[in-house]
């Protein structure tokens, strides 16, 4: 009864919550006759731990960073939590997450595989893999990026054709009150599209928003209450109706979109040409077919696209739809978007890149943004490299490692007012633009994201063409819009507004 209370407390009712409930009772008694073996190293001290639950109770199911980052105000800026039987070793604040993905990169560049993760890709692509398969990966991919061009367009040539796409598409569509989401969404998808795919997609296009909607309902589970109690009862929840079925099931359909996309490169792959990140990979593989241990294989493929899509896709469109929100929300920081982007761009040529340097007060609102949104609040998951001695604790090779990004990007000693979207935290005392050690929302180190500079660009030339060219004023009263998350957990997920679009 008390396994069964404990469940539904954590919003779990219906038909699975009795069997979840005896699996559990089956645990307890099989973990309380089992030997106890004591933990390698000197972890780090923490809440104390229920057997089999861990800390289960003591973090928020719907904003977990936010609980961690109390726990880390009672134990200290590293300490342990027990992510049921598993123990994570949390590093909070500036000065302990710089120190080790910054300053000891190495040692805590590992990348920790949660069950869900370890289930759908069994250690392959760029994000979560580890030693030489993510090595080569992440060289090979930097390297296509930079050097490849993207075929006869540059990156930002791509992202202003793109742009302009959306400019049209909002523009049909501005008669009546408008989400922006799914455009935006359309957008960001279409730049990875035409670097992985060699073409972009029409945003009527069925495959395309077959596509669209898997990845952005896979997010959303990843991000939910279910899939951490996934990751602390893997054999248990396998058993169990919920939306981690769904989400298998959708990394399979991807999975086979993917494979004919692939198929129809390897029918029409000219080696002299390479158009696109699959025919380069493709080459590759060819390249190294006859060595045994090349890390150059179908499945790395398949996975380093899936790894691709979900981070160009869905980060870079839920922070523009977030950008709008808060523009919305805040006009006065949206009219002022809007002259400097009349002083430097004018009406009558697009964005570029290079005007960047010349718009600090736009720069710093976009930072602000991902400052505030506070996307990716607890990293990917890492690990240590070897055994590790860190602020006085031996942690043992492999260990989970959480670098709670929250608590830099949220940080009371590092940012004026830190709960608050405020851009002068990026502007000096003359209104120039400042760059700031706090600011990692692409993580940072060994792992930070190798679509980084892709992202910052996405974010500059989209946003500033739409800015260009509309006036985002909310449906509802811009006091009623609520720019918290509606849930935080693999991804920090907004709210969903409609919004007036009045053409400038």
């Amino acid at each position: 009864m008390f396994l069964y209370s404990l469940v539904a407390t954590m919003g779990l009712n219906g038909p699975g919550t009795t069997l979840l409930s005896l699996l559990l009772s089956v645990l307890f008694i099989m973990w309380f006759f089992k030997p106890k073996q004591p933990w390698k190293g000197r972890l780090p001290p923490g809440p104390s731990a229920l057997p089999i639950l861990g800390n289960l109770f003591q973090v928020d199911r719907r904003a977990p960073q936010k609980s961690l980052i109390k726990l880390g105000e009672q134990y200290g800026p590293v300490f342990t939590i027990w992510f049921g039987s598993r123990p994570a070793v949390v590093l909070c604040g500036q000065d302990v997450v710089s120190e080790a993905l910054i300053e000891r990169g190495h040692d805590f560049s590992g990348r920790y595989l949660l069950p869900v993760f370890r289930k759908l890709t069994n250690d392959y692509g760029i994000a979560f893999s580890n030693g030489e398969r993510w090595k080569q990966l992440r060289k090979f991919t930097l390297s296509t990026f930079r050097n490849f061009g993207m075929g006869r367009k540059s990156i930002e040539e791509r992202i202003l054709e793109e742009a302009q796409f959306l400019v049209t598409a909002i523009q049909n569509k501005k008669d009546t009150p408008l989400s922006p989401n799914f455009l935006l969404r359309c957008a960001a998808s279409n730049i990875i599209c035409s670097i992985v795919f060699g073409d972009r997609f029409e945003y009527e296009d069925k495959r395309f928003l077959t596509l669209i909607e898997l990845f952005a309902e896979n997010l959303k589970i990843l991000s939910g209450p279910w899939l951490q109690l996934y990751n602390n009862f893997p054999t248990i929840v396998d058993f169990l109706p919920g939306p981690h079925k769904k989400l298998f099931q959708n990394a399979k359909d991807l999975m086979n979109f993917i494979k004919q996309v692939i198929q129809s490169h390897k029918e029409s792959l000219q080696k002299d040409f390479p158009r696109d990140f699959i025919d380069c990979f493709l080459i590759k593989m060819e390249e190294e077919e006859h060595k045994h241990d090349s890390e150059f294989v179908h499945m790395n493929l398949l996975w380093t696209i899936m790894n691709l899509f979900l981070a160009g896709t869905e980060t870079t469109s839920t922070t523009l739809q977030w950008a709008i929100q808060i523009l919305a929300k805040y006009p006065q920081v949206q009219e002022k978007i809007h002259g400097e982007i009349d002083e430097v761009v004018g009406s009558c040529r697009r964005p570029t890149v290079e005007d960047r340097a010349k718009m600090p007060y736009t720069d710093a609102v976009i930072h602000e943004v991902q400052r505030y949104i506070d996307l990716a609040p607890m990293s990917l998951p890492h690990a240590v490299t070897r055994d590790v001695e860190f602020s006085g604790y031996l942690i043992p090779k492999g260990t989970y490692v959480v670098p709670l990004l929250s608590s830099v990007l949220k940080g009371t000693s590092q940012w004026e007012t830190p709960e608050e979207f405020n851009p002068n935290h990026f502007l000096d005392e003359n209104g120039d633009f400042k760059k700031s050690e706090s600011f990692m929302p692409f993580s940072a180190g060994k792992r930070i994201c190798p679509g980084e500079s892709l992202a910052r660009m996405e974010l500059f030339l989209f946003l500033t063409t739409l800015l260009q060219n509309f006036v985002f004023k909310p449906v509802i009263d811009r006091k009623e819009i609520d720019i918290s998350a509606v849930i935080s957990g693999f991804s920090a997920v907004p709210n969903d507004y409609e919004f007036y679009v009045i053409s400038r």
